[in-house]
């Protein structure tokens, strides 16, 4: 620790984002990543912003992003903010939104960046345990008597997979009129209904999506959230008061060109649906339980095998996967959905290990 630091630097515990391995040669399946490339035009609009235009500043307001993310969600870009990747736009959702001096409410089981932001800003939280089979129960956050600062949580969650529907969500923001609720979408283009269409009828939801996952744009940083303008204008408010530049040009145009692209999105996005089946399959014919999954990645256990140790042994044939050590979910791997040639790779060395001749 030094001297130097700020009181709160010493009581931080940093998320750990997973391995970004220097190691070449490697079937990476730990971090979600999207097996496809993205949207030609996307990469041509990039493209086209790369020369004299850049000694410029971007636009603060992404005002060309914010509208055609309006139009594909049938909202103004009022309902619109944008910041460099989801996990900025929910770093100042939990200080614009979720900070009232009291704890606010997510699974036990969730995005392990939760409880980061929590310490960064002081925020209260309360864990509400997930039930004995990993899923959300919407009946857990509405206990009346309880005064809580807001309610955050994934859908599809993770690291489970798990998919809450929309009418249990309406039945949170029903049940809980005064506080805001951040439905966080990172996954939900790989099997579920976005919560957007409840947006118009609830003024305190929060929807959060991201172009990492489904839009195949991770390496370029680009997240928005979607709600009613009040919500968005204290989004606005704090993203002002940190940095009026989130999202660069480049940024800026493959993220509209990438949203603009539908039927690249809706090809690529299919196919993501038809491997994670082909694979769910494979590992239930090698003995593992495998979560419902409506995301791109599957939560998956073998009743006979340590999870740790399988983790070892995939990666000793140049295969990686995520391994997270919370006592509830230590015997699970959370396996990414590759290509068709990566999850055949996977399924073949673990049938090798688990089913020698």
């Amino acid at each position: 620790m030094s001297k130097f630091w700020s009181p709160i630097v010493s009581r931080l515990t940093p998320y750990t984002p997973g391995e970004q391995p220097k190691v070449s040669n490697l079937i990476k399946l730990n971090t979600n990543e999207n097996p496809y490339g993205p949207s030609p035009r996307a990469v041509a609009a990039m493209g086209a912003e790369v020369g004299d235009m850049l000694r410029l500043y971007p636009s603060p307001d992404a005002d060309s992003l914010k509208a055609a993310i309006a139009r594909r969600a049938g909202l103004t870009p009022a309902h619109v903010f944008v910041g460099n990747g989801s996990d900025e736009v929910l770093a100042h959702a939990f200080q614009a939104l979720l900070k009232h001096g009291a704890p606010i409410l997510f699974p036990d089981i969730s995005y392990s960046f939760y409880p980061t932001y929590c310490a960064l800003y002081e925020v209260e939280h309360r864990l509400v345990p997930l039930a004995a089979d990993f899923t959300l129960q919407a009946d857990d956050y509405l206990h009346q008597d309880e005064r809580i600062g807001g309610i955050i949580f994934p859908n599809p969650n993770a690291p489970t997979g798990c998919l809450l529907a929309l009418a249990q969500i309406e039945r949170i923001l029903q049940g809980r009129p005064d506080n805001v609720v951040v439905v966080d979408e990172a996954y939900i283009d790989f099997g579920g209904a976005s919560a957007i269409e409840l947006i118009a009828r609830y003024p305190n939801l929060l929807v959060v999506q991201t172009f990492s996952k489904s839009r195949s744009l991770a390496g370029l940083r680009v997240g928005f959230a979607l709600g009613h303008p009040d919500l968005i204008d204290a989004l606005e408010r704090v993203k002002n008061s940190f940095n009026s530049y989130p999202l660069d040009r480049i940024a800026i145009a493959g993220a509209t060109a990438s949203i603009n692209d539908e039927a690249h999105f809706e090809t690529t996005r299919q196919a993501v649906i038809a491997s994670r089946g082909r694979l769910v399959s494979r590992l239930q014919q090698l003995g593992f339980e495998v979560l419902p999954s409506a995301a791109n990645f599957v939560f998956a256990r073998h009743p006979g095998h340590d999870a740790s140790a399988l983790a070892a042994y995939l990666r000793g044939e140049k295969i990686i996967v995520r391994h997270f050590s919370q006592p509830r979910i230590k015997q699970f791997l959370r396996i990414t959905i590759g290509s068709d040639a990566d999850c055949d790779a996977l399924a073949d060395a673990l049938a090798r290990h688990l089913q020698p001749a």
